[in-house]
């Protein structure tokens, strides 16, 4: 199943494959120069908070900068969730991020598939995330391309099992919506690493950006614990062919600082070519 959905802007990264690390947001550019990352993630305001972004005074040099950048949504946001008190601040909270982002040249806005809650039908979920589109496009429409990521817990998710991923994909066709890929939350998601990377693209058609992962717990746990890539439960060697097969950036956000960060760099650099 390959649905129409498409992403405005897509990027071509060829020949040169672009890696970096999600960083702390305070200075993100000596960040990546002190990864050598040519792509960087951040947040722009509390990942557990509703508190909408502020400018920042480094938005031209971000803007100008040669490293590519990707800003994450809050956990917070859930779109797909019946309880209006959440789902209607997620959708102006995703607006707003999505408006700061591009106002630092971000490339994508990243943010989770969401869930319903217990004892709702889960196509209620996909429906909701459809409003959130068009109540997006009612202000104006998204400035840039928002990403949603595959999630690693929740039996009401609407992006863990990828069934579920081709029913949001399917409702959400017409739209510009691009995907972004962890390599964690699959595996702990219950789905097998070993050729996702066609399996997802014959749901969305294309991967915009991967969150290259360790995990440290086992598969189908449905745990979101990301490790650095020698010390996890997944193969480096399958996340790195997973990040060449899916010809995106990859953007490491496994634990530790720089020098953790410069090593799974490093293996993606020498084992992704």
């Amino acid at each position: 199943m390959k649905s129409t959905t498409r992403i405005v802007g897509g990027y071509d990264y060829a020949p040169g494959m672009r890696i970096g690390a999600h960083v702390d947001s305070t200075d993100p550019l000596a960040e990546a120069e002190a990864r050598g990352a040519e792509v960087i993630q951040f947040f722009l305001a509390d990942p557990q908070g509703w508190k909408a972004p502020q400018p920042r005074e480094d938005a031209d040099d971000l803007v100008k900068s040669e490293v590519d950048i990707f800003v994450h949504a809050p956990y917070v946001i859930n779109v797909a969730t019946g309880n209006n008190r959440i789902r209607i601040p997620s959708r102006k909270l995703l607006l707003a991020h999505a408006k700061a982002a591009a106002a630092i040249g971000a490339k994508g806005l990243i943010v989770h598939g969401g869930h319903v809650n217990a004892g709702e039908d889960i196509a209620s979920g996909f429906d909701n995330w459809r409003k959130a589109f068009a109540y997006a496009e009612s202000e104006g429409g998204f400035p840039l391309p928002i990403l949603i990521e595959n999630t690693a817990g929740g039996d009401n998710a609407c992006a863990r099992r990828f069934d579920a991923l081709g029913r949001l994909w399917e409702a959400l066709d017409g739209y510009e919506v691009g995907l972004c890929l962890d390599t964690c939350h699959a595996h702990a998601g219950g789905e097998d690493l070993t050729g996702i990377v066609d399996r997802v693209k014959g749901i969305t058609g294309r991967i915009d950006l991967v969150h290259a992962n360790g995990s440290k717990d086992g598969f189908d746990s449905g745990r979101d614990r990301h490790e650095n890539f020698q010390s996890g439960q997944i193969d480096a060697a399958l996340i790195a062919e997973i990040v060449r097969s899916a010809g995106a950036p990859a953007v490491c956000e496994t634990p530790g600082g720089v020098t953790e960060h410069l090593a799974d760099i490093a293996y993606l650099r020498e084992n992704a070519a």
